[in-house]
């Protein structure tokens, strides 16, 4: 029996002691305690020189860790001893050791030995070290450790501990650390795991660190797509490429197998590229935030006097101009300094009038828009530019006045609106898109030929004012809701909005909730504005709507929009019908409704070699010089020299050269002095 002991190799090899001992750890509490003992030496022995890597304590802290929940009471010290050696030596330990420790307690606050709060307020102090694989297996770990926390219930009690940590470490003098820190908080929001107001305002103090990257990141988290991340699909595929798969083809043996690999790698990559996914933005973090106003104060007045590149000022700008649009705030200075940028030859001027147009709405005094619009009519809307900047401009001015149409008088609006005769498609269109607009906000600023046939819906807006508020004291359309019980078609048994009996007399035939809405809008459609009006106050009254009461209200309205005042029939208003209407306030302004251009687009290299060699087919090889009518006949003088050496035909030409205008006067001159001295012989 003692030979077997002295010949047991389980203290010598810890992965199979370690194995054993989750099996049966009192069995084995005598090995255990001399790794403990041989762990607490070896870590003295550390400390003195804590710049080496030592291999037995690596190996001796991950086994521990790994056995640290079959020995409470004995290992009760051992994860205080760790974070106390890390946040001692944390700068000049040895990278792999610090790893090593790193991982020894993720292993431990995945047994549930220490607590979580202590470990992530470690992590960050760690971030301070100069080891960018640590930072990054350090940021993965919180967010993966932060995630699952809160993956079943919200512990808001730790969270706004480690809240109030990160804020704090926001203000540290240590760059990478704040970073680090911030981009933390800003996966975590986009995981919808912090997704509140206490973590968008403090994202948003990184808006004003004297850092720039730090700056950039926290004003890309504003004006990026804020859409909650899939947690399934956030993670990277690590499957093969197919540059990968083509590699190997060519060095590995050929088979059907690893052929048919490469095709189905090569369909799920263009698969993969050729999904466009629209872009969606959504604005909850701007939305979430404290103070919008006092936030955009301190960044104009930041940007004012920012020294950075003009992508940074360009990221600050846009950013004013949303929180502006959003919240629909008073910033008067914003419009004289965005208007200094809008000259043609700016860079990226097509998204400082993107802004422009982002930045206005109803409240803003249209005073104060008033130089933006004139920096665009005088820079853009001139013949002297080319037809894509005046198209450019006027559509900024379609889509600044559709945000604040207050701004634009009549003598403007007239002179733009002649350019809907202009010779080029694009400045066309963009000047009738802009008629198109104020037909329904304010036809009276348009001349009367432009005008077009007014639409119930034009007539029965009231415009408003600057200030106004547009308040009904009835549901505009509800005029159909007591038109259907008149229609005398339409029996009163049976559920409303569902199909009817038309009478007694025919109880198989049916009325479609369209014929019903159809009728309703033809009993409706010879009264007057202002009887619609009353009898929509009549109708709202003292009654509850349903949602089939709605659905044909809403047909009514759209009725209103396409219907001719004076018409009794169903009649689209005709003219203009390429122009699409989609006008109206949004939140964001679309770039592509700016740069929209339309006609043919000039064509690039590539089409027009394609057109070259298109046009070069079915066509005999180039040659110079006229055929010859006969082929057997031979060839004249001339083109045989021309197959002779310059040196036999160079005699040729010196005598064909024509003489200037001197040398004639020379020779006649010459000439008559020789007839004068022989007498004229």
């Amino acid at each position: 029996m003692s030979s077997n002991r002295h010949n047991n190799q389980l203290p010598n090899n810890l992965p199979q002691l370690q194995n054993v001992i989750k099996k049966d750890p009192e069995a084995y509490r005598d090995e255990f305690l001399q790794q403990h003992r041989h762990f607490q030496s070896t870590l003295e022995v550390f400390e003195l020189s804590p710049d080496k890597f030592n291999e037995s304590l690596d190996d001796l802290v991950m086994f521990l860790a790994q056995v640290a929940n079959c020995y409470g009471e004995d290992m009760k010290e051992f994860p205080n001893q760790i974070v106390e050696a890390l946040r001692k030596h944390s700068t000049i330990i040895d990278p792999d050791m610090r790893l090593s420790f790193c991982r020894a307690l993720i292993v431990l606050r995945n047994k549930s030995l220490i607590s979580p709060a202590e470990v992530h307020q470690l992590f960050f102090e760690l971030l301070i070290c100069q080891d960018k694989s640590l930072r990054s297996f350090l940021k993965d770990n919180i967010i993966n450790d932060i995630k699952n926390i809160n993956h079943k219930h919200k512990d808001v009690k730790l969270n706004t501990t480690l809240q109030n940590f990160m804020y704090s470490m926001l203000r540290d003098n240590h760059a990478i650390a704040v970073k680090t820190s911030l981009e933390i908080m800003i996966t975590l929001y986009k995981k919808n795991v912090w997704r509140d107001q206490k973590t968008v305002n403090v994202i948003s103090t990184g808006c004003f660190h004297k850092v720039t990257k730090v700056m950039v990141a926290s004003l890309k988290f504003f004006l990026s797509s804020d859409e909650a991340e899939d947690e399934e699909s956030s993670d990277d595929d690590d499957g093969p490429t197919v540059k990968d798969v083509t590699m190997a083809n060519k060095v590995n043996k050929k088979t059907k197998r690893r052929k048919k690999m490469l095709e189905n790698i090569k369909k799920a990559h263009k698969k993969k590229v050729n999904k466009e996914k629209p872009q969606s933005y959504d604005f909850s973090a701007l939305h979430l935030l404290h103070d919008p106003q006092g936030l955009a104060e301190r960044l104009f007045k930041k940007l004012e006097s920012l020294k950075e590149k003009f992508e940074v000022k360009l990221l600050m700008v846009e950013l004013v101009s949303r929180l502006i649009g959003v919240h629909e705030l008073q910033l008067i200075n914003f419009y004289p300094y965005i208007s200094r940028f809008l000259v043609p030859h700016q860079r990226e001027v097509v998204k400082m009038l993107q802004f422009c147009a982002q930045s206005a709405h109803e409240l803003v005094p249209p005073d104060a828009i008033e130089p933006v619009l004139k920096a665009i009519v005088n820079n853009f809307v001139t013949e002297r530019n080319s037809s894509e900047v005046m198209a450019v401009g006027l559509n900024a001015i379609r889509e600044l006045c559709a945000r604040c149409p207050l701004v634009m008088d009549e003598d403007l609006l007239r002179d733009l609106a002649e350019y809907k005769t202009y010779k080029n498609k694009s400045v066309m269109m963009a000047s009738k898109s802009l008629i198109v607009l104020f037909r329904e906000t304010h036809p009276e600023l348009l001349a009367k030929k432009d005008r077009g046939r007014p639409t119930e819906a034009v007539v029965s807006e009231e415009r408003r004012g600057f200030g106004e508020a547009k308040v009904y004291d009835y549901i505009p359309g509800a005029e159909v809701l007591d038109a259907v019980e008149e229609t005398p078609e339409v029996a009163e048994e049976g559920p409303r909005g569902k199909k009817r009996k038309i009478d007694e007399s025919d109880s198989d035939s049916d009325m479609d909730i369209d014929e019903i809405n159809d009728k309703a809008t033809e009993a409706a459609d010879h009264l007057s504005v202002e009887e619609k009006k009353n009898k929509a106050k009549e109708v709202t009254l003292g009654r509850i709507l349903n949602n089939e009461d709605f659905k044909r209200i809403d047909a009514a309205q759209l009725m209103k929009q396409v219907v001719g005042i004076r018409k009794h029939k169903k009649q689209k208003v005709v003219e203009d019908t390429e122009v699409e209407n989609t006008f109206g306030r949004k939140e964001l302004v679309n770039l592509k409704d700016i740069e929209m251009i339309h006609g043919k687009k000039k064509a690039g290299k590539e089409e027009r070699v394609a057109a070259i060699m298109a046009g070069r087919e079915g066509r005999e090889k180039f040659g110079g010089g006229r055929k010859k009518m006969n082929e057997n006949s031979s060839t004249t003088n001339k083109q045989k020299d021309k197959k002779k050496a310059f040196s036999m035909t160079k005699h040729k030409i010196k005598k064909k050269v024509k003489r200037s205008f001197r040398d004639k006067q020379i020779d006649l001159r010459n000439r008559l002095l020789k007839q004068q001295k022989t007498g004229g012989k």
